[in-house]
């Protein structure tokens, strides 16, 4: 079964996610472009990406693409509480937006239970 991505809530949702990681990277030190902010929005592209790429596919195909999303989220996750780490942005905002990776997990863990049935 093929899947819009646009109309997938998790699809939206890891867009969202991804606008905020290149928001705060602006705000990293410069000395930081070519290291861990490029690294962030790697893993935070590669989100919404993944979801497109495998929307096309059969669920089983459809799966490995959302398991590589569900990896790519949990790799921002530990960037983003590095950089929290590092002083590079509060915690108010690490929480903010580790709460919207957390529930994507959540959500994207759902889809997949549901495709396997």
């Amino acid at each position: 079964m093929k899947h819009n991505f646009k109309n997938l809530k998790i699809w939206m949702l890891s867009m969202e996610i991804t606008s905020d990681i290149h928001k705060i990277g602006l705000e990293f030190p410069k000395n930081e472009v070519y290291g861990l902010v490029s690294q962030m929005n790697r893993a935070a592209v590669s989100m919404p990406s993944n979801i497109a790429e495998g929307s096309n596919r059969g669920n089983n195909h459809f799966k490995h693409y959302l398991n590589i999303s569900l990896g790519s989220s949990f790799e921002l996750q530990t960037q983003l509480l590095i950089a929290n780490q590092n002083k590079y942005i509060t915690n108010e905002k690490t929480i903010e937006i580790e709460n919207k990776i957390i529930e994507f997990q959540k959500m994207t863990t759902g889809f997949i239970s549901k495709l396997e049935v």
